[in-house]
């Protein structure tokens, strides 16, 4: 579906009375303490106005670059834009350079000569020549541009994929790469690889175990999921981004659990949620902007850099906010997702390049797509697949002989369609936005209610991390 490459005039007056209250509420916060918070609000807003109008003005450049893609999903099969998530993962970085003053504002204000206490006064032993730099959060401020450099190199990984169209298994360590900044400012600055032990466990493990450097390889791989995982979950409209942003607000939600009035201030993860909200709400401003057009149906794709620089911002945040083990429960549709292609991923059973639902264009809907055997499988490999079958987790199609011929794709919008049956495009999306959401509300139960079964206390109310 084609689209006008310019904004109607309802969306341009939308956008610019959007940036100008945003811009109002930033000089807004100068005559307070800088209010990083309600700043960041305000970024967002800044941030979907950019990255809408951006998409709809580059779409064509991008066509005519050759940055384009059939959408298989629909019966005249359109060539539309691809790699839009570049233009979110732009604007992001840049807002996110922008905003780097502002969460030191106090700091920076109290670091310069004077301090704002001009009429405090001071012996002349107590005076110190020039700023008062050694009080400023230099720890606070390398997190943050650590984690900004890692998104930096994922999204170039993520735009030389796009271009050169990467295998699979060459790109899955690519995330790795770009963990690197984080990993070494979180060695130098914070450095706990120590992990608390369920209560069933202390009589033989103790109360604490220090993971040392497997913890480091334990934040890698997480590193390495999260975009993977995004990636993962994807070939239909809209998915990648919506699953990415029910991800975004459940996270902003149990950040929010540590702000007063949730809990008392001052707590001692306050300063790690703050920094987490810091990255994740201009992310669900360009998430927005870019799913406008993203949905069903879809008039850009994402392209892989999307997938990459979502999953990685989940992963900053989880590592540096100290909370990945809170960040993996909401990411339960992928992780099944992921156990459940194993058998394709490492070649067990034939993977197509492609694996996304087959649409039917006589009736308009999608059906599980399949992979075809050129010879039978073998046996421990074909009864797995009656298994499957059987347990109504895969189709397999047999030829006369009762050999399997043909087996069902293992992901989970295919595994959805042979439990559901064909449908539409949009409801497969909404299905999936569902599952999601359900599954990340599950996830956030889990970690603030049934963890009291296995650990002494929740974070909320006591100063260890979880």
């Amino acid at each position: 579906m084609t689209q006008s490459a310019t904004l109607s005039r309802r969306e341009t007056w939308s956008l610019l009375v959007l940036v100008g209250a945003s811009l109002g509420v930033i000089v807004n916060t100068f005559q307070g303490d800088g209010e990083p918070l309600i700043v960041s609000i305000a970024f967002s807003g800044i941030a979907y106005a950019a990255t809408f109008s951006l998409i709809r003005w580059l779409g064509p450049v991008f066509m005519k670059a050759g940055l384009k893609g059939k959408d298989m999903a629909k019966a005249r099969k359109p060539e539309i834009p691809e790699t839009m998530g570049a233009v979110c993962a732009v604007v992001y970085l840049l807002l996110l350079i922008i905003f780097i003053p502002f969460p030191f504002y106090k700091d920076i204000v109290a670091a310069t000569s004077g301090g704002g206490n001009r009429d405090v006064v001071l012996q002349a032993q107590q005076v110190e020549t020039g700023r008062y730099l050694h009080r400023f959060p230099h720890s606070k401020l390398a997190s943050y541009l650590s984690g900004l450099l890692s998104l930096q190199s994922i999204v170039i990984l993520g735009i030389g994929d796009d271009l050169l169209d990467i295998r699979w298994r060459h790109k899955v360590l690519i995330p790795a790469f770009g963990a690197i900044p984080m990993l070494i400012v979180y060695f130098v600055d914070f450095g706990v690889t120590q992990v608390v032990v369920p209560l069933p466990l202390q009589r033989y493990l103790g109360p604490i175990v220090d993971l040392g450097w497997l913890y480091y390889v334990y934040m890698a791989a997480v590193a390495i999921f999260c975009p993977n995982g995004i990636n993962m979950l994807a070939g239909i409209n809209g998915v990648e981004v919506a699953q990415s942003l029910v991800i975004a607000l459940l996270l902003i939600v149990n950040d929010s659990l540590y702000l007063a009035p949730f809990t008392p201030y001052p707590h001692p993860a306050t300063d790690s949620h703050l920094f987490s909200i810091y990255f994740l709400l201009p992310f669900v401003g360009v998430s927005l902007a870019l799913l406008y057009h993203n949905w069903y149906p879809s008039k850009v794709f994402v392209g892989d850099t999307y997938c990459y620089f979502a999953g990685m911002v989940f992963a900053v945040v989880g590592i540096l906010g100290h909370f990945s083990k809170t960040l993996l429960l909401l990411f339960i549709p992928q992780i099944f997702n992921f156990l459940y292609s194993t058998p394709q991923l490492f070649r067990i059973i034939p993977c197509p390049r492609h694996r996304l639902p087959k649409f039917n264009a006589s009736t308009g809907l999608l059906d599980a797509s399949v992979t075809e055997w050129a010879v039978p499988p073998p046996r421990p490999v074909a009864m797995a697949l009656e298994l499957l079958h059987r347990l109504r987790l895969a189709r397999v199609t047999k030829n006369e002989k009762g050999e399997i011929m043909e087996s069902t794709n293992l992901t989970i919008l295919n595994l959805w369609l042979l439990w559901m049956g064909p449908m539409k495009e949009e409801k497969l999306a909404w299905s999936m936005v569902a599952v999601q959401t359900v599954c990340g509300l599950l996830g956030l139960f889990v970690r603030h209610r049934l963890a009291l079964l296995v650990f002494r206390e929740d974070n909320l109310a006591f100063g260890s991390h979880m």
